[in-house]
């Protein structure tokens, strides 16, 4: 009989185990942290290729992080930037709300007129490996919600500025949001593990070494 109590203890304890939550398990991994120059260097330099880009390569905007508000990714990255909350409506329409579009200090209150602007474009994230990701791997790039840098909401005005590229090319033109764009410029490519080309990595050291070079970086990696 003792036998049989202690069988049935021991599956009861093993039917209990899934039921942990995930959390308790193994707790989220700590983010990097690192100065903008060591940032830079952490940056691996090859050529880029854009053979074979397509936008549509890159599947967004999809239901975003939560499946059930009726959001896609674009509404809930809106919602976690306003300065004032908008009203969302059904359909997940949104009125009202202020934001302000750091690239240029603009302050928006029409979510129409902001764009929501990939920190390392599509196309740039193409050249600098996207090529070689899985489809999924893409649309979780596109997508991106866990980290507060990846997707940025910003002047259409800006973003259509700055287009595909790189901070060779393109800088935000407020002085006071380069040294927070170079920043997050690299903590999107180290997290995702994309590389640099020489022009790219050239203008990045030029901003670490000279203005940007009190600037702090964090990442976590991509799962």
């Amino acid at each position: 009989m003792i036998k049989n109590i202690v069988r049935g203890f021991s599956a009861l304890s093993l039917a209990l185990v899934p039921l942990l939550p995930a959390s308790a398990v193994q707790a989220a991994p700590a983010p990097e942290v690192t100065t903008l120059a060591d940032a830079v260097g952490l940056v691996r330099v090859t050529e880029e290729d854009r053979s074979g880009y397509t936008r549509s390569s890159f599947k967004h905007w999809n239901s975003g992080d939560d499946k059930s508000d009726g959001c896609n990714t674009r509404a809930e990255v809106l919602l976690a930037e306003a300065v004032v909350a908008p009203t969302v409506e059904t359909g997940c329409k949104l009125t009202g709300g202020t934001w302000v579009s750091y690239y240029d200090g603009q302050e928006v209150t029409s979510a129409g007129a902001l764009d929501i602007d990939h920190m390392v474009p599509l196309a740039e994230a193409w050249d600098s490996g996207a090529s070689a990701w899985t489809a999924a791997r893409r649309e979780a790039y596109a997508n991106d919600q866990d980290t507060d840098v990846s997707l940025v909401a910003v002047t259409a005005r800006s973003n259509r500025q700055k287009s595909d590229q790189d901070p060779a090319d393109w800088m935000p033109p407020s002085p006071e949001a380069q040294c927070r764009y170079v920043g997050e410029w690299v903590s999107t490519k180290l997290r995702w593990t994309l590389t640099a080309d020489e022009r790219e990595l050239e203008a990045l050291k030029v901003f670490a070494e000279g203005p940007c070079e009190d600037t702090i970086v964090r990442y976590t990696p991509a799962a």
